[in-house]
């Protein structure tokens, strides 16, 4: 159990920007261990370090100082070029911003991340998990906000990441639409088994979540395992 409990940890992570002057510390040593497939939802108010905190622990940004190990590989240590490979094949990321390309068919954006994974999901089953089966034709632009979403996450989904962090997947949807990809988020942590970190300021969003995070001005504040996980579908806010 405790090697499983050590499939991510972050220690120490500081994190500031700007000058001497102007200088602002927005991670203050935040220290986190998560287990293979868990759900992790990160709250807090915005300006908090949420989504600087995913970044670093997807080799988007580079920490201060401190250690991001997921498995046995140390991400501080990577060369460049072992970084890319390593987002490429181990990661995938869910934002607001959906950024499909634009002349690509929702199955054609889909391939493009199955391209990038050592071991791919298949194509056509994640087209029905979907929901998107009978859209795999259509190009971005024939599509509805949530199916252009969903169309995201088959990308970030294909490729078989072992982490997938979302940024605020949500963001821009309306409620009902917001509920369906969450529901589909946590069908693909339950089906694939893949570690999942959300960030979102929505914290009713918490309860569906096997742990929950609250960072505050840059430091820890809360971590504990949610319990009483609650289904998407039980969700009100």
């Amino acid at each position: 159990m405790g090697q499983i409990a050590m499939f991510l940890r972050v220690e120490g992570i500081r994190k500031s920007y700007g000058g001497k002057e102007n200088r602002v510390e927005v991670l203050k040593g935040i220290d986190l261990t998560l287990e293979r497939g868990e759900f992790c939802v990160l709250l807090g108010p915005s300006g908090s370090g949420k989504s600087t905190l995913l970044n670093i622990i997807g080799g988007i940004d580079t920490a201060d100082s401190g250690t991001i190990t997921i498995g046995q590989a140390s991400i501080g240590a990577m060369k460049e070029k072992e970084l890319t490979r390593y987002r490429r094949e181990h990661l995938g990321y869910i934002f607001q911003m959906y950024n499909l390309i634009p002349n690509l068919t929702v199955r054609e954006n889909i391939e493009v991340g199955a391209y990038l994974g050592r071991k791919p999901l298949d194509v056509d089953e994640l087209l029905e998990v979907l929901g998107l089966k009978e859209h795999a034709g259509k190009l971005p632009n024939q599509l509805s906000g949530g199916q252009q979403q969903r169309t995201s996450i088959g990308r970030a989904i294909v490729k078989n990441p072992d982490i997938l962090l979302c940024d605020e997947p949500t963001g821009a949807l309306d409620y009902k639409t917001s509920k369906e990809i969450l529901k589909l988020i946590e069908t693909v942590n339950q089906t694939y088994g893949n570690t999942v970190i959300m960030v979102t300021h929505n914290a009713e969003i918490r309860h569906m979540a096997d742990r929950i995070v609250l960072l505050h001005d840059g430091m820890l504040r809360d971590n504990a395992r949610n319990p009483k996980k609650v289904p998407v579908e039980e969700l009100e806010w």
